[in-house]
């Protein structure tokens, strides 16, 4: 299990200036690639790297692609001895995690559905993550997949480019061992459909990235990958 620090005290300023700030820029954002919706309607812009093709934001969908709706749950106790797919937002902070492209956390059981993407996408494989790395570079890459700046990512988040247009946002960690939620703004922890490794990315070190254990309780970040054609 992945021990992690308390979410930073001033956590609820934050969330009064982003959503000012979301409110003021909402009509404003760059259209990077084709939208693709999920079945609540979210809609999503998308990005060719290499020879994939992925959502440039985090699923924040509450339901299955077949319809079927995600267990929303608020208590860490309850999150911790779930057996079936569940979703939370993170610190339980929903109005505002609805209106950024941070996204939902979901637990390993929705992700083990097979159903959590839109039709025609899928959760990334160890092995489709693994190209991800090769193609942006094992050593140096971390750096083309973040968003730049520190607007959305803690400081000092050093060579972050995003040159892929992948912008990846540090959504956070929800640990159902230590029932809590942490690091947000600091750490990207996304989902694979196939191995207990997550692909994480941090505000620290824009060079490499690193795959820690996650275990089906924990919430993380999902980004989602076109099927193969």
């Amino acid at each position: 299990m992945i021990k992690m620090s308390k979410p930073e005290s001033a956590f609820c300023i934050l969330i009064m200036f982003q959503v000012t700030l979301s409110l003021l820029t909402v009509g404003c954002k760059k259209d990077n690639g084709n939208k693709v919706s999920d079945i609540d309607g979210n809609k999503y812009a998308t990005t060719r790297i290499g020879t994939q093709v992925w959502m440039t934001e985090n699923l924040r969908t509450t339901r299955l692609n077949d319809g079927t709706l995600i267990q929303s749950v608020h208590d860490g106790t309850e999150w911790a001895s779930l057996k079936s797919a569940g979703y939370c937002w993170y610190g339980n902070h929903e109005a505002f995690f609805t209106l950024n492209h941070y996204g939902a956390l979901y637990n390993g059981y929705s992700v083990n559905t097979g159903k959590l993407c839109p039709a025609g996408w899928h959760v990334p494989t160890d092995e489709e993550w693994d190209a991800l790395s090769e193609y942006v570079g094992w050593d140096s890459g971390g750096g083309k997949l973040k968003e730049a700046g520190t607007l959305n990512w803690a400081g000092p988040n050093p060579d972050a480019t995003n040159e892929t247009g992948f912008s990846a946002l540090p959504g956070g960690y929800r640990n159902a061992y230590y029932k809590d939620y942490n690091k947000f703004r600091y750490l990207a922890i996304f989902w694979t459909s196939d191995s207990s490794e997550s692909f994480q990315l941090n505000n620290t070190n824009s060079n490499t990235t690193s795959r820690p254990i996650v275990y089906p309780n924990d919430g993380a970040s999902v980004r989602c990958i076109m099927d193969n054609k």
